[in-house]
C-alpha cells in the first residue's frame, strides 16, 4: 500500500499537543482507509453507493482506534490511553460526520458511528492480539473481516473474508505501524 503519509512539523522544537499528533494521526488513519476502499474496489468487490462506502469505512476506522488502544495498552498509563484513544474516535467521528454529510445529505452520522465503535470495541477486545508483533491475532482478523463483508454487497461477501485477512489487513497494518512508529507511538524495531 504506497500513500504519502504526513507526520513532519513545520517547527521541530516546539511541544506537540496531543490534539496535535491525534490530528495527524486521523489524517493518516483515514487516507489509510481510503487507499484500503479503493483496492476492495479495485479487487471488484461488491461497492454500490456512497454511503455503502462510508459504512465500509466506519468499519476500517474502528478497527485502527482498537489497534491504537491495543498498541497503546502495554505503552501508556490508563488515563493517557483513554485521552489518546478518546481523542483519537472523535477526530475519526469529525471525518465520518464530514464525509457521511457529503454523501447523505444533512443529518447527524457522528453519533451512530460512535455508537457502533463502542459496539466494536467490545466486539473486538473478546479477540486475540499477539503483543510481539504488536498485530491483531486470528479472530481478531476474523472479526474484522466478517465486518467489512457485512458492509460489502451479498455477492461478495464469502470471498472478500478471505481477502481481506490475508491481503489488505497486513498492508494495512504495516502502513499504520509506519504512522504509529513517526509519530512516536510504537517502537520502531516492531
Amino acid at each position: 500500500m504506497r500513500i504519502r503519509l504526513k507526520t513532519k512539523w513545520n517547527k521541530q522544537e516546539r511541544e506537540v499537543s496531543l490534539e496535535d499528533t491525534v490530528s495527524v494521526l486521523a489524517f493518516n488513519t483515514w487516507k489509510i482507509g481510503m487507499q484500503t476502499l479503493l483496492e476492495i474496489e479495485n479487487e471488484n468487490f461488491q461497492t454500490d453507493t456512497q454511503m455503502q462506502r462510508v459504512m465500509v469505512m466506519e468499519e476500517i476506522m474502528a478497527f485502527m482506534i482498537h489497534v491504537l488502544d491495543r498498541i497503546s495498552h502495554d505503552v501508556l498509563n490508563d488515563d493517557d490511553r483513554a485521552a489518546l484513544v478518546t481523542t483519537f474516535a472523535l477526530k475519526i467521528a469529525d471525518h465520518v460526520q464530514d464525509n457521511a454529510r457529503d454523501f447523505g445529505g444533512p443529518g447527524d452520522y457522528r453519533n451512530p458511528f460512535i455508537n457502533k465503535l463502542n459496539q466494536r470495541m467490545e466486539d473486538y477486545a473478546e479477540t486475540t492480539w499477539g503483543r510481539v508483533g504488536q498485530e491483531p491475532g486470528f479472530s481478531m482478523g476474523l472479526a474484522f473481516g466478517n465486518f467489512i463483508a457485512e458492509a460489502l454487497g451479498p455477492r461478495d461477501r464469502k470471498w472478500v473474508l478471505d481477502y481481506i485477512q490475508r491481503v489488505l489487513m497486513p498492508e494495512m497494518l504495516s502502513t499504520y505501524k509506519k504512522v504509529l512508529t513517526r509519530l512516536g507511538m510504537l517502537e520502531s524495531h516492531q
